[in-house]
């Protein structure tokens, strides 16, 4: 990869590539983001039951994805993260909100536009608690 003029490199293909969530119950984490991240395209495209992995992404492309795993043990269940998924329009959004409540997420933020970050946003809790949202950009 080369080097703009800023020193940094010159193509970047996605900012994360990859995050882990560990979960205390991993079954009901795996059941709640593949409900809620249906409507965004976004599927399992590994999983390890045995292992208690589930890794999500988009079916033509697993840069950048989600792994949700079983914890370790009861101190190393993650809290307090807020992750954005990206939604192609409004109606994906709403979809996300609706499929993550059905699923047992909680709601924090019915879908709405915020005008302060120009987009259309949905924000629900999954079973450990992380803030969960489905975010369109808008102009």
């Amino acid at each position: 990869m080369s080097s703009d003029d800023t020193g940094g490199p010159a193509e970047l293909p996605v900012l994360i590539h990859h995050l882990a969530v560990f979960a205390a119950d991993q079954a009901a984490s795996e059941r709640f983001y593949s409900a809620a991240l249906a409507p965004l395209g976004v599927t399992v495209g590994y999983l390890d039951a045995e292992a208690a992995v589930a890794e999500f992404w988009y079916r033509s492309n697993d840069a950048t994805s989600l792994s949700v795993e079983r914890a370790p043990g009861p101190g190393d269940v993650t809290r307090g993260l807020h992750v954005a998924f990206t939604a192609a329009d409004r109606t994906a959004v709403d979809a996300f909100y609706a499929a993550a409540l059905d699923a047992g997420g909680v709601s924090r933020h019915a879908p709405r536009h915020w005008p302060e970050y120009r987009a259309y946003c949905a924000f629900v809790s999954d079973p450990d608690g992380n803030n969960v949202e489905a975010v369109h950009k808008e102009t």
